[in-house]
């Protein structure tokens, strides 16, 4: 794919590292789904939120441990992450022997939060914005010589995401279109290269918080900002920047890119757990959120939307259920 940071060769070593520790997350159809989208639009759902850290980013992470060397494991490795980033790599840190240390925002969800400490990570909380967390992670990076495992700006970080498409175009290869949440790119860049081999004619669709809109302005703008406002539930989605290394794969791939309102990914929370019996957070519910938005132009197709993740805290769930 033109201007893409991984080749398909990439996903595909990264499947290889990954098979022995992760199994095929399911996908599913739901009949009831359907007839609630309407517009003769068949639904596919992928369960990423039955992966052992609820997160398709355990892709991510487990990925961008075991692509380094060994040295550089010994040494350890550091992140910057609202959650589920941090996770994966506090995973791939246990299974490995790595050290790893995840920086994440004060006032960060709690469960996540002690899910990454139970996980053998150290855990740093610093910065009131997502922003200021990744400048203290890197400010540590240094001081203590440890890998940076960004959750984005990394070629595994991004092949380790693919893996997810790669897996369900094998599960349901008739797919027409994907919509996916969009964060900081890994899941849509990595789509994008694993279609562009596979399933060139497949269109894949971004989804964005409408209270986190740095990368919907960015894609819009065809200019890369950074340092924009975020005020959005969806921690997973909660972007102010577009970052370097997936902005010009997403400008050039993407079909379309649309964004949701927190009272919209809320409603989807609602309707996967009714339709489907899983818990999403905000994130793991945008899919759903936005393919009711770009229903009418996907009109009889077959689309593939994923529950990438479903650590949403009690606080926000019960926020979730007795929202209008």
């Amino acid at each position: 794919m033109r201007h893409s940071p991984i080749s398909f060769a990439d996903v595909e070593s990264a499947a290889a590292r990954l098979a022995p520790h992760l199994a095929p997350t399911a996908v599913r159809q739901y009949p009831r789904l359907d007839a609630d989208i309407g517009h003769g639009i068949t639904v596919f759902v992928k369960h990423e939120n039955h992966q052992p850290t609820q997160s398709f980013k355990i892709r991510n992470g487990l990925n961008a441990v075991l692509g380094r060397s060994e040295a550089e494991r010994a040494r350890g490795g550091i992140g910057a992450s609202t959650g589920n980033h941090g996770l994966g790599i506090a995973y791939a840190g246990r299974l490995t022997g790595t050290p790893i240390t995840v920086c994440v925002p004060e006032g960060n969800n709690p469960e996540k939060n002690e899910a990454i400490r139970a996980l053998g990570a150290t855990l740093v909380e610093a910065g009131a914005t997502y922003d200021a967390t990744i400048a203290e992670c890197h400010r540590l990076q240094e001081a203590q010589g440890l890998a940076l495992l960004h959750s984005t700006n990394d070629p595994l970080v991004i092949a380790g995401a693919g893996t997810m498409t790669l897996e369900y175009l094998a599960q349901a290869p008739a797919l027409d279109a994907l919509v996916l949440a969009l964060g900081g790119g890994s899941q849509a860049v990595g789509a994008l290269a694993v279609t562009s081999e596979l399933r060139p004619a497949l269109k894949v669709y971004a989804v964005g918080a409408a209270g986190a809109p740095a990368q919907f302005e960015s894609w819009r703008l065809g200019e890369r900002l950074e340092r924009q406002p975020v005020d959005t539930f969806a921690e997973g989605i909660a972007t102010g920047s577009a970052y370097a290394l997936t902005f010009d794969a997403l400008r050039a791939g993407l079909a379309g890119f649309v964004q949701v309102t927190d009272v919209q990914m809320r409603a989807a929370i609602r309707d996967l757990l009714r339709y489907t019996g899983n818990l999403a957070e905000g994130a793991g519910a945008a899919g759903l959120a936005g393919l009711r938005a770009l229903a009418p132009q996907l009109a009889g197709q077959r689309v593939g939307i994923v529950m990438c993740g479903g650590n949403l805290s009690l606080a926000e769930l019960q926020r979730t259920m007795a929202a209008p």
